[in-house]
C-alpha cells in the first residue's frame, strides 16, 4: 500500500499539473490572453514613463527642488534646523540622483543638521512609497 501511495502521488504531483500545462500553453485562447495582459502591462508602464518625462513636469520639479534648497537654506541660516531639515528632505525627495546631494549635504551642511537629515531618510522614503502606491491605487481606479 505504501508503494501504491507513493505511484499516486507521483503522477498527481508530477505528471497531471505537467499534462495541464502543457494543455494550457497550447491553447491559442490562453496565448492570446496572456499575450493581451502582457501588451496592457506595457501599455501602462509606457503611460507611467511617458508621465515621469514629461518636459513640463521635469520642469516643474526642477523649480519645485530649487525652491526647497533655498527655502531649508534660509531656515537653517535662522537657526530653524528642523524646519531647514524639513526643507532640504523635501529636496531630497524630488533630486534625481539623490546620492550626490547627500555628499554635497554633508560636506556644507553643519555635522548636527546632516544627522537629523539623515535620521530623516527612512521617514522620506516611506512617504515616499505610500504616495506612489496611492498614485497607482487612484490609476488602476481609472482603468
Amino acid at each position: 500500500t505504501g508503494l501504491g501511495f507513493s505511484l499516486i502521488r507521483l503522477i498527481s504531483t508530477h505528471c497531471i499539473p505537467a499534462n495541464y500545462l502543457n494543455m494550457r500553453r497550447g491553447d491559442p485562447a490562453f496565448r492570446r490572453r496572456l499575450r493581451d495582459k502582457r501588451r496592457a502591462q506595457q501599455q501602462k508602464a509606457e503611460r507611467r514613463g511617458a508621465q515621469l518625462w514629461d518636459p513640463a513636469k521635469n520642469e516643474k520639479l526642477q523649480e519645485l527642488f530649487l525652491q526647497e534648497v533655498q527655502m531649508g537654506q534660509l531656515w537653517l541660516s535662522r537657526g530653524e534646523h528642523q524646519l531647514g531639515v524639513e526643507h532640504l528632505s523635501n529636496a531630497l525627495l524630488v533630486c534625481g540622483q539623490p546620492q550626490e546631494l547627500l555628499k554635497v549635504f554633508k560636506h556644507t551642511l553643519p555635522p548636527q543638521v546632516f544627522e537629523m537629515l539623515l535620521h530623516k531618510i527612512p521617514l522620506i522614503c516611506q512617504q515616499f512609497e505610500a504616495d506612489m502606491n496611492e498614485q497607482e491605487y487612484l490609476e488602476d481606479d481609472r482603468d
